[in-house]
C-alpha cells in the first residue's frame, strides 16, 4: 500500500533547479554549487548497482548554508542515476515532517528521506556529514559562531560533498536504516 501524504508531498515537490530559481537567499551560491557539481565517477557507479528505485525527498530552506553545500551535489548523484530522483520540500512549511526529523531536539536541516518505490520512508539522513556534526558538537560548539560557521564552510569546501554523498549512498546500499547525526 502506498502512503499517499509522502508520495503527494513528493510529487509536489521541487526539482532543485526550480527551488534555485525561486531561492531568494543565497540565489547565486546555490546557481553556483548546482551548475559546477559533479559527482564522482565511482559514487555514479555505486548509485547505479542499487538494485531498488528510491525517492530522496529533502527539507531545508534556501538560507541554509549545510544545505548549499550539500544538496546540489547529492542533485547531480541523482541526476546521473536511473534509479534515484530528489525532490525539496521547505522545512517551515512542513513542521510535521520535520518534527518527524529532529536532530538533538531541534530542527536542523537539511535532512534527506530515503523513500522506497511506494513511498514508505525507509531512512533518514541530515543535517550535516558525522565527521563536521561530530566536530561542530564539540571542538566548534567552544568557537564562537563567527569562526565556527568559517570553519564549516572550510571544511566544505575541501570535502566538497563527497562525504555527504558517501554517507547517502552507504544509507542506500544498506537497506536505508535511519540514522540522525
Amino acid at each position: 500500500m502506498k502512503d499517499l501524504t509522502l508520495e503527494a508531498r513528493y510529487n509536489s515537490a521541487l526539482t532543485l533547479d526550480q527551488f534555485v530559481a525561486q531561492a531568494a537567499a543565497n540565489h547565486e551560491l546555490w546557481a553556483t554549487f548546482a551548475k559546477r557539481a559533479a559527482p564522482d565517477a565511482d559514487l555514479v557507479a555505486r548509485v547505479n548497482r542499487l538494485s531498488a528505485r528510491r525517492h530522496l525527498l529533502v527539507l531545508l530552506e534556501d538560507w541554509c548554508g549545510d544545505a548549499v553545500n550539500t544538496i546540489p551535489a547529492l542533485a547531480a548523484l541523482a541526476g546521473a542515476s536511473a534509479t534515484l530522483d530528489l525532490r525539496i520540500l521547505t522545512r517551515d512549511e512542513n513542521p510535521d515532517l520535520m518534527d518527524a526529523h529532529l536532530t538533538g531536539g531541534t530542527r536542523s536541516i537539511p535532512i534527506v528521506m530515503v523513500l522506497d518505490e511506494a513511498y514508505h520512508e525507509v531512512g533518514w539522513w541530515g543535517p550535516r556529514p558525522a565527521p563536521l556534526q561530530s566536530w561542530v558538537r564539540s571542538e566548534g560548539h567552544a568557537l564562537d559562531k563567527t569562526a565556527r560557521y568559517r570553519e564549516v564552510r572550510r571544511w566544505y569546501a575541501r570535502d566538497r560533498a563527497q562525504t555527504t554523498l558517501t554517507e547517502i549512498l552507504a544509507l542506500l546500499e544498506g537497506g536505508a536504516a535511519a540514522r540522525a547525526a
